[in-house]
């Protein structure tokens, strides 16, 4: 099945939310948590996710985590993860807590596909500072894709993670796992690049992007998606397509910000103020510019 079709299932039978110029959304994808070994990607930058979260929960954001939070081709055990970024997941906690976590599934956490997965892993956890089960996310739906409504623009933002029709990391993805599992996982670490990953191969990225702006010109569908790690925010007169990036780039953490009624690409990175001194900073790399400009408006 291709990529038009896969995106127009995921589109048909996604969780519709409804949001207004009230509504604050921010979207971080391909966080890969690991198990903050050598192989773990996102160690590198789990101080500055979790200082941009923090910022975002005080700020009243609401959070999609648009697929592939959790690196569970690497790992087959959850329980790993969630112990060594255990204060990243007492933030997701909070944001849960207040009904502002919004989850769903890519390529490389497609277990959470299946509720018998989410809630031996995701409703609960062993605390072992307490020695007791702790809820975690209790009764959580982890979806395949949302789209956003307002109805007073009569418009809507289809969010998705984006390996839908990619052969390699759709069709295949189990026999993906297991070669990332016990192959590239180790070559990895010596600095070996797995040639399947889009974010890693210019040519299938490119291929996957193409196939993106395909759909959005059949169906009049603003996206949002991750899946490729690389950023984009559409110029005008280009396809409405927009990419968080990823949140493990060498230096930085990528994602998107809705607010207003308006859209921007961010960056969160640690660098120098004026004094010298090592902060976390954010910056606006594109935008922001109101989503109508964007999305087309629906038939009434």
């Amino acid at each position: 099945m291709n990529t038009s079709k896969k995106l127009l299932a995921a589109y048909e039978n996604a969780e519709r939310l409804h949001y207004d110029e009230h509504s604050k959304f921010v979207f971080f994808s391909d966080v890969h948590r690991g198990d903050n070994s050598l192989s773990d990607e996102f160690a590198h930058n789990q101080n500055i996710y979790h200082f941009a979260l923090q910022h975002y929960f005080e700020a009243g954001f609401n959070y999609i985590e648009v697929g592939d939070g959790d690196e569970l081709w690497e790992h087959k055990n959850f329980e790993v993860i969630r112990y060594a970024h255990s204060d990243v997941f007492m933030l997701l906690r909070k944001f849960f807590d207040e009904n502002r976590f919004i989850m769903l599934y890519g390529n490389h956490n497609m277990a959470f596909k299946h509720p018998h997965h989410i809630q031996k892993h995701l409703f609960n956890f062993y605390d072992e500072y307490e020695e007791f089960f702790n809820e975690l996310f209790p009764g959580i739906k982890v979806y395949e894709s949302v789209v956003l409504e307002n109805k007073e623009t009569n418009s809507e933002v289809f969010v998705v993670h984006g390996h839908q029709g990619d052969f390699i990391n759709d069709q295949i993805w189990p026999v993906m796992k297991y070669l990332n599992r016990y192959f590239w996982r180790y070559f990895h670490i010596d600095g070996f690049q797995n040639p399947a990953s889009p974010a890693k191969n210019a040519h299938k990225r490119h291929k996957i992007e193409i196939n993106y702006s395909k759909f959005i010109k059949q169906h009049q569908k603003m996206l949002i998606v991750g899946h490729t790690h690389r950023p984009k925010f559409p110029r005008v007169g280009e396809p409405p397509y927009f990419n968080t990036g990823c949140c493990i780039h060498p230096r930085n953490i990528t994602g998107l910000e809705i607010e207003n009624n308006h859209i921007s690409l961010i960056e969160w990175r640690i660098a120098p103020d004026a004094q010298g001194s090592l902060k976390i900073l954010r910056r606006v790399i594109r935008g922001p510019k109101p989503i109508t400009d964007f999305s087309p408006v629906l038939d009434t």
